[in-house]
């Protein structure tokens, strides 16, 4: 915490920010102590990130001052935020993979190149580093090799070693299992004992609670309040987050992490009374071989099996077979070997595998976990993208041709539902916020009513209320008969919306829980392959 009468270890004062039309930042201010865990929090478009890549260097603001220690600085770049002492730790690693970690932490840092320098004093350095805040990693390991916790750590590494006293994490716990983000919190503790100050960009309120110190909340790109953790609670800062009260019921244990978090309605994240039928008509995928993009099997005799109106969470850290799977039993990736049945329907068996086509109009859904390389077309409106996978069926089509004033009323019912910030039903999908391009790709699953729904991160990017609103249309789609596949590196998510839980790891199930059995560090310990829950 700052002393009193001393100045904040940092101020960012009138900060303004526009990109073409959009105003992305309002007279936004940001003040930090040292000593101190700030969380920034805020919903989809709030500015929080684009705040922190101006105090980075990465944006210039049109207008507004920062001041560190109560002296004014320019940053112009990220050499510039270096230089005064702030670090970034971004969701995408900036890593070269081929290259050590000692490597990759003293890369810029001096105007040598890799092989010109003696690096065994930066070496001695890392490892002092990692010992004194927590954060093993080897410093001669490759990079490539390390699994996505310890390629953070790295990260942080990186800012620690060029001399960090403010320390920006943008949603660092994503990919992390329960353990890890204990670990993690654990280091930022002895980051600030020791002085640093650490600003933490999240929206899981339930994280926040537990290590910020106090918190900033943004809305619409402009500061809306300032409090320490003591004197706020779980409800009202969701409630300030989306700008209107939300109902949450803490004391109700199985509504879910979420709701205790103050993420999401009880109404919500308590599923809703629903049959789980025991016998056919939903998924069976027996004895699956999936190879990966390099021919390399990531599965072997993997089998999965999801009756209607069940949703089964496969639970993983990224990287261990997710995207593979999701591709496979969605019809997009063909299978080495193995069967897939949805109800009556053989989708793969043999040496046959239906087509693309034939999955779609059987009734599977895919919202992938690429939404800009595999869930768009950029260049294409938000109605012609609503109409991809159904162009050629009767619903959309009059005498042979597309109906294209049916299918404009309908890109504009799906704009008004979904909260799609767009100037119409003709604005290309390309130009669209990622949120946004998220919320045409699930109107487009969730309207075709489906028989199978495959969804790989689907609130990734997304904020409370649209949050909230997925969450209806899984329990929906489930509760009408719908076998829902659910794939996420949320572990609040998988947890609070499955019925059953499975384990995944390098391309193996490593547990499996019931609805209520879940406890989250016995899942975290099975999805880094330590145990296994037969």
């Amino acid at each position: 915490m700052t002393t009193a009468g001393a100045p904040p270890r940092l101020r960012m004062s009138g900060v303004e920010k526009t990109f073409g039309t959009v105003r992305a930042l309002r007279s936004a201010r940001l003040e930090v102590g040292a000593h101190e865990v700030h969380g920034l929090l805020g919903g989809n478009g709030a500015g929080k990130t684009t705040l922190m890549n101006i105090l980075y260097g990465l944006y210039r603001a049109d207008a507004g001052l920062i001041e560190i220690d109560g002296a004014q600085v320019s940053i112009s770049s990220p050499r510039d935020a270096i230089a005064a002492g702030i670090g970034m730790v971004h969701q995408t690693f900036l890593q070269i993979e081929s290259y050590t970690v000692t490597e990759n932490i003293v890369l810029g840092a001096s105007g040598l190149g890799r092989f010109r320098m003696d690096l065994s004093e930066a070496r001695a350095r890392i490892v002092e580093l990692s010992e004194r805040f927590g954060l093993a990693v080897d410093p001669d390991a490759v990079v490539e090799q390390l699994p996505v916790g310890v390629r953070q750590r790295v990260e942080i590494l990186k800012a620690l070693y060029q001399g960090s006293r403010i320390l920006i994490l943008d949603e660092p716990t994503t990919n992390l299992t329960p353990q890890e983000v204990d670990d993690l919190f654990a280091s930022i503790r002895t980051m600030v004992d020791e002085g640093m100050s650490v600003i933490l960009i999240t929206h899981k309120i339930r994280e926040t609670m537990g290590v910020c110190d106090r918190m900033t909340i943004m809305r619409d790109g402009q500061y809306v309040l300032d409090v320490d953790r003591a004197d706020t609670s779980p409800e009202h800062l969701a409630a300030t987050m989306v700008g209107e009260e939300v109902a949450v019921a803490t004391e109700d244990a199985d509504a879910g992490v979420l709701v205790a978090a103050g993420l999401v309605d009880d109404e919500v994240a308590d599923q809703p009374e629903r049959t789980v039928e025991t016998r056919g008509g939903g998924l069976s995928a027996r004895g699956l071989r999936i190879a990966n993009d390099h021919g390399v099997a990531i599965f072997d005799d993997f089998d999965v099996e999801i009756a209607p109106g069940e949703i089964l969470g496969i639970a993983g850290v990224a990287g261990n077979g997710q995207v593979e799977l999701a591709e496979a039993l969605s019809g997009v990736r063909p299978l080495v070997a193995g069967t897939v049945r949805l109800g009556e329907w053989e989708l793969v068996g043999g040496d046959r595998q239906r087509p693309t086509s034939d999955w779609l109009s059987l009734g599977v859904s895919y919202v992938p976990e690429d939404r800009h390389r595999d869930g768009i077309l950029p260049t294409r409106s938000i109605t012609e993208n609503l109409l991809l996978g159904s162009q050629r069926s009767s619903e959309v089509r009059s005498r042979g041709l597309i109906d294209w004033r049916r299918a404009r009323r309908n890109a504009e019912e799906v704009i008004e539902r979904f909260s799609v910030r767009a100037s119409g039903p003709n604005a290309l999908a390309g130009d669209l916020s990622g949120g946004n391009i998220q919320r045409v790709i699930l109107a487009r699953a969730f309207a075709r009513k489906p028989r199978l729904l495959v969804l790989h991160n689907p609130t990734r990017g997304l904020d409370i209320r649209s949050t909230q609103f997925v969450y209806e249309q899984v329990h929906a789609a489930a509760a009408s008969g719908c076998a829902v596949l659910l794939i996420s590196e949320d572990l609040d998510e998988v947890i609070t919306l499955s019925d059953r839980i499975v384990a995944l790891y390098s391309g193996s199930s490593t547990g499996e829980w019931a609805r209520g059995e879940a406890d989250r560090y016995e899942i975290g310990r099975s999805m880094t392959g330590l145990v296994k829950n037969a």
